[in-house]
């Protein structure tokens, strides 16, 4: 799948340094790095648990097929254990990212034919930020999903395993052109090399916003149709940092008809509305990376290091109805411009209606097409979901130099952008961020989300071509709104599919309909508002928006999760009630896919019987309907309900100990 390497140029005239696990750690915090195309050259793919039944686009029933899951290369004993192979290449090259939803077992890396792992360890410890050699943020779970971005390089081969299966993941390496120079690591290497990574640690925690926080400058008033231009100094140089200042009355509106538009050497490379350029989607919506920062009101600021030959302009320019306030600065710092200097491009578009199918993917949409030599280093998405259900199971497809299949293939959106199960939780990280999502207050996936990720190690180089595209892969049928950025350096020359769109810019952003009100039982006590009494210390229990599955027939469209690790693990609520009056009690739950075998009891009495709540099927989600838990006389003004895991079900997944609880109805007995 991998294309074909530049190639090595006949008279070199330096030979390229050696790369090495230290070098790796040092290019990855320097953003000057990623202007420069690489020396030595590499390609970028991706290993993943993409379903093999998607063989080629021309077949629709099989392309946008989802299986996505316990996929691999094969499976192989080492030392008396089964090992699933994730990741299995030919080097010289590094791994430079692995993720997964839902991390299973022993994590192993072996480099060069060793029998002994480089980095060896629980998976969900080495991706989820508590392994003492790789600390956080290299290793960090957010929104439920889990990465792991510690560099590993290796000069022979490099091989990547667990001794479970039945998990998603994704792993991003570079390979190396032949000849070049990898020092590999190793296991006392990288335990040698504590400072280092802890240096780095820290570096991409806290320098990843403006060097310094000043107040914002007095703002300019800035009339529709007019533009600021900031001209840049002559000869080469590079922008090293842009702020952003706007107000507005509506300042979605605002940001997202003000664009900002670059000019270097006389090209037009930037041309992006001015909150999806500085990755904040829809408004202004608070967070920070590697390379960009939004603070409230309205201050956005980036840190692309941005070179140029000769000339250089950035501006803004109001397409908007409505005056704005605005401010704009640059810093710049000295560039020598050579051969493998690049310019910086972001580029946008934005489309309203996508109509997408139910349970199946409708199209690719293609975020951009490049023709030249260049790095892609990052992209954005906002979107308009008008319905609860989740919208993102796509898959990324990014093929590099005209390769026929993509040599990135992804497991959905969600994962590409480094978190997992569609969670609706505002998250930010260095290299990946949801700054907005509206589905945290409705615990479901409707309204505006904007999901961003940029790139450092796993960054894609291409020497004639790079097409990437994401399916449209939702799970109600509807219309939704797409807008994509996209982030990529180039050489003079380059061309690409994204010209200005003023027209795209000037509409008014589209927004999602009123929800209906939420289904509820009549009578219901919602468990996740009932008092928790007491339990097990160690597990998780909280509550759980369901309104994104289907059938909507869960009461207030939420549940308590109950995330047990084991047999035994419960939790007690107390149940308000009319003392000395018999009820019945009915229990409203959920079954799915990897739910345990439950014991209920009402004041230390068992209750009813052990109820199996696996759904049968994976990703199956579904409620239980009324669970009959008998009569009861209660004794005082309460009771305490106990919910208790007994058991699993022998197909069910992960611990088969978790369990969610909807409603109680506690109807009178005449």
């Amino acid at each position: 799948m991998l294309s074909t390497l530049i190639a090595v140029a006949s008279v070199a005239l330096a030979a390229p340094p050696q790369v090495s696990f230290q070098s790796l750690l040092s290019e990855m915090t320097d953003r000057g790095a990623i202007a420069r195309f690489p020396a030595p050259e590499y390609l970028c793919a991706q290993a993943s648990s993409y379903d093999r039944a998607s063989t080629s686009s021309s077949n629709a029933e099989t392309w946008f097929a989802n299986g996505d899951y316990n996929q691999f290369i094969r499976v192989e004993e080492n030392n008396g254990r089964k090992e699933w192979v994730m990741m299995d290449q030919a080097g010289p090259g590094a791994v430079v990212r692995i993720w997964s939803a839902n991390p299973k077992g022993v994590l192993r890396v072996y480099v060069d034919g060793d029998a002994t792992p480089v980095l060896e360890g629980p998976m969900a410890d080495m991706l989820g930020g508590k392994n003492e050699v790789v600390g956080t943020p290299l290793s960090q779970e957010s929104a439920r999903g889990w990465n792991l971005y510690l560099p590993i390089p290796y000069a022979k081969h490099c091989k990547v395993t667990s001794d479970s299966d039945k998990f998603y993941y994704q792993v991003n390496y570079r390979t190396y052109g032949k000849g070049s120079e990898v020092a590999s690591a190793s296991a006392a290497l990288l335990k040698g090399n504590l400072d280092a990574i802890k240096a780095a640690n820290k570096r991409l925690n806290e320098d990843n916003g403006p060097e310094a926080k000043s107040p914002p400058p007095p703002k300019k008033k800035l009339a529709p149709g007019a533009e600021y231009v900031n001209d840049l100094p002559a000869e080469p140089h590079a922008v090293d940092s842009v702020r952003v200042y706007i107000s507005a009355k509506d300042m979605e509106q605002a940001c997202r008809s003000v664009v900002i538009v670059g000019t270097f050497d006389g090209e037009e490379t930037i041309w992006c509305p001015v909150s999806e350029f500085f990755g904040s989607g829809v408004g202004v919506n608070e967070y920070r990376d590697w390379y960009r920062s939004v603070e409230k009101p309205g201050d956005f600021s980036c840190r692309w290091v941005m070179p140029y030959a000769k000339s250089g302009s950035i501006k803004l320019v109001n397409l908007g109805k409505e005056p704005v306030g605005m401010m704009l600065t640059t810093d710049v710092r000295d560039w020598t411009w050579d051969d493998s200097s690049m310019h910086f491009f972001a580029r946008w578009r934005s489309d309203y209606p996508i109509h997408a199918f139910a349970g199946r993917g409708t199209i690719d949409y293609n975020y951009v097409e490049i023709k030249g030599a260049g790095v892609y280093v990052g992209d954005n998405l906002s979107l308009m979901n008008p319905v609860p259900e989740w919208w993102g199971e796509g898959d990324e497809k990014v093929f590099v130099d005209g390769e026929a299949f993509p040599s990135h293939f992804g497991t959905g959106t969600e994962d590409y952008y480094g978190y997992a199960w569609g969670a609706s939780i505002k998250f930010e990280h260095p290299f990946h961020a949801q700054p907005r999502v509206d589905g945290q207050k409705t615990e479901n996936c409707y309204g505006q989300t904007t999901v961003t990720r940029v790139r450092s190690l796993d960054a894609i180089p291409f020497t004639k071509a790079l097409k990437f595209d994401i399916e449209v892969w939702h799970w109600k049928e509807c219309d939704v709104a797409y807008a994509a950025t996209s982030y990529f350096y180039a050489k003079p020359g380059a061309t690409h599919n994204r010209p200005a769109v003023p027209d795209a810019a000037k509409a008014a952003i589209v927004q999602a309909p009123p929800l209906p009100p939420p289904f509820a039982i009549e009578g219901a006590l919602e468990c996740e508002e009932l008092k928790i009494v007491k339990t097990t210390q160690d597990i998780t229990v909280g509550g759980q928006g369901m309104g994104s599955f289907r059938p909507r027939t869960w009461s207030g469209e939420g549940h308590l999760w109950v995330q047990g690790k084991r047999v035994g693990d419960f939790v007690e609520l107390k149940v308000p009630c009319e003392k000395g009056k018999a009820v019945r009690v009915a229990l409203h739950a959920t079954r799915s896919w990897d739910y345990g075998i439950v014991r209920f009891s009402i004041d230390g009495t068992q209750v009813g019987k052990d109820t199996d709540l696996f759904s049968g099927a994976q990703n199956k989600v579904e409620p239980t309907g009324a669970i009959d838990l008998g009569t009861i006389e209660p004794k005082g003004d309460s009771f305490i309900l106990r919910a208790e895991v007994v058991g699993g079900n022998e197909k069910s997944m992960g611990s088969k100990a978790f369990f969610g609880l909807d409603c109680l109805v506690l109807t009178p007995v005449k």
